[in-house]
């Protein structure tokens, strides 16, 4: 049987995380998913990861798994370049032995910030920071698979976790005035956008409709954290949410004034161009998604 006429058996790794809890409804209408969780497979223990593979028997495998602190990453050198680069370099081996695909998500990380346009898939990576280039290794090893899809992101947000949104949200509903950097650009993603746009992504690849690669997916547009932060209080207010702290009192601060082991890049803005030409991808505005997940925030009454 084809792989355009057969189900496959769908590997998700990271199921529990930010991004991997809404991969699980956008990759169930294609095939069946296996989820196992970390007692049943450790991502740091390759051999028991190696037994997942050889039991299971996917025909893809979605890595939706990272070491994603980035100041905590300084420190833990080790543990991050051993769940972001050794972990996929064993996915990549078993993949291209067993023919299957591989989806795997990469960071904007990836790049210094100093670029004056939208970041291409082309552009020379140069991280500055140990989760960036963990990141990048990643994107190297999983790059040599020859069923490949390479799907960079960055400023992923979601109804729940620990994301920027959320903080925010969380901070103005007990403080009065709130301080937000101004000077670090990129789009805000959310995570249903992500994982939807890779489904699609994926779906036409196991039907042979599209190349292996790298491919940036981010919504449309471009910010900065503090105008990202106004934004966020000024739909949380609009849609009826109660907060101490109100967009206006935000105060813009530079990124030299915060204490962070890890620099940051300075503007991750991604050109998307190669992910909707081909695969006819339309990309929203980034305030639609944050509208959105506010929304659903208030809809659910969730805790912050």
């Amino acid at each position: 049987m084809s792989a355009s006429s057969s189900v496959p058996r769908i590997l998700l790794l990271g199921a529990s995380g930010q991004l991997g809890s809404v991969l699980q409804r956008s990759l169930a209408p294609l095939g069946e998913l296996l989820m196992p969780d970390r007692q049943a497979c450790d991502l740091y223990d390759l051999a028991a990861l190696q037994r997942t593979l050889n039991e299971l028997q996917p025909q893809i495998v979605v890595n939706a798994a990272a070491f994603t602190d980035v100041d905590a990453a300084e420190h833990h050198t080790a543990s991050v370049m051993q769940l972001n680069a050794a972990m996929p370099e064993r996915l990549v081996e078993w993949t291209t032995e067993h023919n299957a695909w591989l989806l795997h998500f990469s960071s904007d990380y990836v790049f210094d910030g100093k670029l004056d346009r939208p970041y291409r898939e082309d552009d020379p990576a140069l991280p500055l920071n140990t989760y960036g280039r963990s990141k990048l290794a990643a994107d190297e090893i999983v790059a040599q698979a020859p069923r490949h899809l390479i799907v960079r992101s960055g400023w992923v947000y979601h109804r729940y976790g620990r994301n920027f949104l959320r903080t925010i949200l969380r901070r103005a509903r007990q403080q009065a005035r709130l301080q937000v950097v101004n000077d670090q650009f990129g789009a805000p993603n959310s995570a249903e956008l992500v994982a939807h746009v890779s489904a699609l992504m994926l779906r036409d690849a196991w039907r042979e409709r599209a190349a292996p690669g790298l491919y940036h997916v981010a919504s449309e547009g471009r910010t900065n954290w503090y105008d990202y932060a106004a934004f966020i209080l000024e739909e949380a207010a609009r849609q009826g949410m109660p907060l101490r702290c109100g967009a206006a009192d935000l105060q813009a601060i530079d990124s030299s004034m915060l204490t962070r082991l890890a620099p940051r890049p300075a503007s991750t803005v991604l050109d998307t161009t190669r992910v909707r030409q081909e695969f006819g991808i339309y990309l929203p505005t980034w305030q639609q998604g944050v509208a959105q997940v506010l929304y659903d925030i208030l809809q659910g009454a969730d805790q912050l």
